[in-house]
Formats: structure tokens, sequence, C-alpha cells
């Protein structure tokens, strides 16, 4: 498989710049051979992109692409944070949140927007546990947002 920094040349696809963190807290924190990654919303630009209730506001398509722009957002704070996508061994667990209408119930859909985002990038590494919630608001009206673990490869082996 092609490197993952390679893959994202090939589908033309350029990270956002890095958006300040909402609250009191960091984008990421590794520990041993984990990174744990924040949650990212559609934001770029210090702009929601996305904003409001998916079944509502939105429709599911516009929801899966916020939720790929949420997973753009998320592998340029794990860039920024490890200095290469290539140095990642596999995306482990992405929980995902849906700001859904009532009635709408279809947020493993919206998901999928960062799911095969990961799949393309980082191929069979990028298949992953997950969760999909729904959620009555989320925080700045963000229609999605998604939180990431992922390990990275053994840089002590030889």
């Amino acid at each position: 498989m092609t490197s993952p920094e390679a893959r994202l040349a090939e589908l033309n696809l350029d990270l956002p710049a890095l958006t300040e963190p909402a609250g009191n807290y960091v984008g990421a924190v590794t520990a041993g051979n984990l990174v744990f990654l924040s949650g990212q919303g559609p934001i770029t630009d210090g702009t929601v992109r996305y904003a409001g209730r998916i079944g509502e506001d939105l429709t599911e398509e516009e929801g899966y692409q916020a939720a790929r722009l949420t997973g753009l957002n998320l592998l340029s704070a794990l860039r920024a944070e490890i200095g290469s996508l290539d140095r990642v061994h596999r995306v482990v667990k992405i929980l995902g949140w849906v700001s859904s209408a009532p009635g709408f119930y279809r947020q493993a859909a919206v998901i999928n927007g960062v799911s095969d985002l990961m799949g393309s990038v980082f191929g069979e590494r990028g298949r992953h546990a997950r969760s999909a919630i729904a959620a009555d608001q989320l925080v700045l009206n963000i229609a999605v947002e998604a939180e990431m673990v992922v390990e990275l490869r053994d840089t002590t082996a030889s």
C-alpha cells in the first residue's frame, strides 16, 4: 500500500489548518504508542462549515460531508502531533456524535464520512472500532463531532 502521506496527495486532499481548541484542553495527547485526539468538528478557517441538526437543517449527505471534513481535521491534528501520518500503525477507535433531529436514526451512515476517509488514507490500517451517537446539540452548533485513537508504529525496533 502507498504511504498515508502519499495517499493524501493521490486523493488530492489538503489538510485544513489547525483550529484552536474551544476550551481548556489540547488537540492531542500521546501516551506510549497511542495518540488520543480531542474532538474535532466541521470547521475551517475558524468558521463552522456545517451547522445544525441532521434531518432538520441538513440532509444525511450533508452530514456525511460534515463528518468527512471532521475527519480531515482529525488528520490535521494527528499530523501536528506526530509529524507524519506515515508513523500510524493503525486507527484504533473513532467516536462520533451527530447533532440529530427527532426521528433521525442514521447516525452510523453520517459517521461513515470519517470512517470512509480513514479507509481511503490508511487502507486496512484505517479499519477501526467505532461508535456513532445521536446528540441533541453540539458545541458551536456543529453538525458532527468525532474523536479518534491511533496506534503508532514501534519506533524502537530496528
